[in-house]
């Protein structure tokens, strides 16, 4: 992460601390392409333990699948699609017994594009009480930027979602 962005997360998280806490709820975060970023950005703020219960790194198409993400979904769209994402968001808030989960799904590169999904394809999906959605991003830059820019975005979707 840059240095820019680093206020940045921390503002968004402390936002998103506020928001959950006085709504009473907790969260998770089911990560692909972003390897863990979204849920080491939570807990640098102390005392997250209060309203973030933990998360998932789910690489591989097994260990979706494993966590629920349906095979029939992966097998049709691909991992890096709307259907798996919202699987994967629905599947983490149900199986942690939380309120919000948020999914990240992509293509951070340098390898794995195609035409049809280009590194810095990135699925995001946010569940919460009464609420399920996803958007289709397309970020810019090497790897790291890739993964940044979506742990961000997923952080700032997911508050403007409360």
């Amino acid at each position: 992460m840059t240095t820019s962005e680093m206020p940045a997360a921390e503002k968004l998280v402390t936002a998103l601390a506020q928001q959950l806490m006085s709504s009473g709820w907790r969260m998770v975060t089911v990560e692909s392409c972003t390897g863990g970023g979204i849920g080491g950005m939570i807990t640098d703020l102390a005392g997250s333990s209060d309203w973030y219960e933990g998360g998932w790194i789910t690489y591989s198409n097994a260990l979706k699948e494993q966590l629920g993400v349906p095979p029939e979904a992966i097998e049709a769209h691909g991992a890096v699609s709307e259907p798996v994402a919202l699987a994967m968001a629905e599947q983490g808030r149900l199986r942690a017994g939380v309120d919000v989960a948020v999914a990240v799904t992509g293509v951070a590169g340098p390898a794995g594009g195609s035409a049809e999904k280009p590194v810095g394809t990135v699925w995001i999906a946010w569940a919460w009480p009464g609420g399920i959605e996803a958007t289709l991003f397309h970020f810019d830059g090497d790897r790291t930027r890739v993964r940044n820019q979506a742990a961000l975005q997923a952080l700032q979707g997911l508050q403007q979602r409360l």
